[in-house]
């Protein structure tokens, strides 16, 4: 992932000595159960745990040769104990070295994913608060429909966020999984009772049934939340992008002296931060559609979901991580305009209100389709200039069925709004 979208927070999970220290972890573990069952002398372990390191430098010079990181890794650690080295990595293969580390980083991964959205969900929580009451016009298709508020769209973006922060949680469980179970996942060196404990030790459960590898459905179950996330984001970011436009203008990403909206058009406030959003959304979902092919291997494994997992597992977790600070950033500076969301909703007059005429009209013994017919008619006027309300007053079905007070009721915002 290139530095633009990269945070501390993910980097220190992700980034290439954080996974050999993973690596060094695991075959610490393994080695410190070995003992524990027997077979690596006491000794021996004290020297593995004194002793082991690595740098990433050596790590690359015997690579050349190995043409494999973590056979070059071993070999690194096997240097620095001494003769107690030969001890390292005994028994397994390298997936489970690989995958049992990998388990580790997504688990911590969830996590920080789980805190930046809980900080969202604050945010906009603040703002569904704030404007519960603050009135604006909702829009299908994008055309003027009925009168909502700000609060009550805030609220359709926490109700989606908490069910990501569920998916969140849920993923955390499905990933955090290790294996020792060797070669082809028969367990011919280190028992189940063994893999158990190194896993124990390390925070995960063992996967049940292994193959080489853990399964990758898990892996792609992660990289899924993490594409519906990115796409509960997206639609939060879209409808700021086009609740920001010149002729709605309801709400403006905070702009700061000096911040340059385009080199051409000083006057230029571009949603950009939104922007940026929603082209990393797409991101997330093409990498979890990669991974997803990755979830067929031949027969107890192959090698074609290594050089994908290498791009799309830290590139996603990163993208995730700098997509929530970017929304939580943006809601908290975000200037809401209640005056403009009064003027726009105003825009068509009272002609939001026909369905409240065309339900009153019911209730007065009109049949559904007259009823409508005589909203949509005196509506039709509207388009054409009218005003919808006085089209209304005088329209003979209308009078005939319909009180002042039953008319004052239909033209109430605060009626209309008094379940939100």
């Amino acid at each position: 992932m290139i530095d633009r979208y990269c945070t501390p927070a993910m980097t220190a999970i992700w980034s290439r000595q954080a996974k050999y220290e993973r690596w060094m972890q695991v075959e610490l573990a393994i080695c410190a159960a070995h003992s524990a069952d027997g077979t690596i002398p006491a000794k021996d372990l004290k020297e593995i745990q004194a002793k082991a390191a690595f740098t990433l430098e050596r790590c690359d010079e015997i690579e050349k040769e190995t043409r494999h990181d973590l056979a070059a890794f071993v070999r690194n650690l096997e240097e620095s104990v001494g003769p107690a080295g030969r001890w390292v990595h005994f028994g397994v293969t390298s997936y489970d070295v690989i995958d049992t580390a990998l388990g580790m980083m997504l688990r911590d991964s969830c996590d920080v994913l789980i805190e930046r959205a809980n900080r969202l969900h604050a945010e906009i929580a603040r703002l569904e608060n704030e404007h519960k009451k603050t009135p604006m016009i909702g829009r299908t298709h994008g055309i003027h429909a009925e009168p909502i508020t700000f609060g009550s769209k805030c609220a359709s973006w926490r109700e989606e966020l908490e069910r990501n922060i569920q998916r969140l949680k849920d993923a955390r469980e499905q990933v955090a999984f290790g294996k020792v179970s060797g070669a082809v996942g028969i367990h011919a060196h280190v028992s189940q009772r063994l893999e158990e404990q190194i896993c124990k030790s390390l925070g995960l459960k063992p996967e049940p049934v292994s193959t080489q590898i853990i399964n990758r459905d898990r892996h792609a179950q992660y990289l899924n939340t993490l594409a519906l996330l990115g796409a509960g984001l997206e639609r939060t970011a879209s409808e700021l992008r086009n609740l920001q436009r010149t002729e709605i203008l309801e709400v403006q990403e905070a702009f700061e002296k000096g911040q340059t909206g385009s080199r051409a058009m000083p006057h230029k406030r571009n949603p950009w931060n939104s922007e940026t959003v929603v082209g990393l959304a797409r991101l997330l979902r093409g990498n979890a559609h990669a991974m997803l092919e990755s979830v067929a291997t031949w027969h107890e494994r192959d090698l074609t979901n290594s050089s994908l997992e290498r791009v799309v597992l830290p590139d996603s977790s990163q993208l995730a991580d700098f997509m929530l600070t970017r929304m939580t950033s943006i809601l908290k500076g975000l200037v809401v305009m209640p005056e403009n969301m009064a003027k726009n909703l105003r825009l068509m007059g009272d002609l939001v209100f026909s369905e409240h005429l065309m339900t009153a009209l019911i209730k007065a013994g009109l049949g559904r389709q007259d009823a409508y017919k005589v909203a949509q008619r005196n509506a039709a006027k509207a388009w054409d200039g009218e005003d919808f309300k006085t089209s209304v007053e005088n329209d003979p079905d209308v009078k005939a069925n319909l009180s002042k007070d039953q008319l004052a009721e239909i033209f109430s915002l605060d009626h209309h709004l008094r379940n939100a």
